[in-house]
């Protein structure tokens, strides 16, 4: 991506194929998120290894909770992990062993098939969760060797706490999943307000390259992309919620427009729904069970 700045894709982009960096120093190096399994990370590990060339990683950034960007983390056992407070709070709400129960357990269709489709790929009974060493709030600036990495957090917004990791001497930002590149976004936390913004803090910084967690490498059109995305829900959504409409069918009558060409359109149900528990702030939060199997029935 630039001067000793390397991207590590996984296409297509959909359920748990993400992306990650590296960012290597004189003498170290610093790496973003690990990936969804041990096999993955591995993988990932060995293609890394002919440009540490003697720089050992010694630091891990996960950008933030969810799997696929921290259950490799134990294949990195010497380095320091770093999260937000925010992050590494809620990394124990979806552990590898209860995504591995799901992917195992004899459930009705369209439920198995969808999760066999977007989780069976991946091998979670293997994983020894490693969470992070260190925790920040708001910013945090790491010296790589002769590098500056700055971690910014803008969350919550995909999740309680994501971050993202700009390198400014590559001007590059990697994102986590604040972006997703031509993959349908999906917002578990929110507000939506907050995402938005996080778009304008990375179009800000006037990065020319942008690793998002998901989907190709973009530059600032990619960001654009799904602000557009985010304030069409946002507003599909309200004005569905002001007729009376209940989440799960205003998710089924938005018609998907410009992005129904996304992976993953299923995804906005949730958002949806996050969106709803905004808008009417006594509404329970669904669990993440009654999601994916709404999400099923829309896939």
């Amino acid at each position: 991506m630039g001067p000793d700045v390397l991207a590590y894709l996984q296409p297509d982009g959909g359920w748990g194929w993400s992306n990650a960096g590296l960012v290597l120093g004189r003498d170290e190096a610093l790496l973003v998120d690990t990936l969804f399994d041990l096999r993955l990370t591995g993988e990932m590990l060995r293609a890394m290894s002919d440009h540490l060339a003697g720089r050992p990683i010694s630091t891990v950034v996960n950008t933030h909770a969810n799997g696929d960007h921290c259950f490799g983390n134990e294949l990195v056992p010497d380095a320091e992990v770093v999260a937000s407070r925010a992050a590494a709070s809620e990394m124990p709400e979806a552990p590898p062993g209860l995504l591995g129960q799901l992917v195992s357990a004899e459930l009705d269709e369209p439920l198995a098939g969808f999760v066999k489709q977007a989780f069976g790929p991946f091998r979670f009974d293997e994983i020894t969760m490693r969470a992070p060493t260190r925790t920040f709030d708001g910013r945090l600036d790491l010296d790589v060797g002769d590098r500056r990495v700055e971690l910014i957090e803008v969350g919550p917004a995909h999740t309680l706490g994501d971050v993202i990791v700009h390198v400014p001497h590559a001007s590059t930002v990697f994102t986590g999943d604040i972006l997703f590149v031509g993959v349908t976004p999906v917002m578990w936390a929110g507000p939506i307000g907050n995402w938005i913004a996080a778009c304008d803090r990375i179009t800000a910084l006037g990065a020319a390259t942008i690793v998002p967690g998901h989907g190709p490498v973009t530059d600032a059109s990619g960001v654009n992309g799904v602000r557009s995305y985010l304030e069409w829900v946002r507003d599909e959504a309200t004005s569905r919620f002001e007729a009376g409409m209940s989440a799960t069918e205003a998710a089924r009558d938005i018609d998907l427009g410009p992005f129904a060409g996304w992976v993953d359109s299923e995804r906005i149900v949730v958002t949806v729904d996050s969106i709803y528990r905004e808008l009417d702030p006594s509404r329970q939060r669904s669990s993440v069970l009654t999601l994916v199997e709404a999400m099923a029935s829309y896939h």
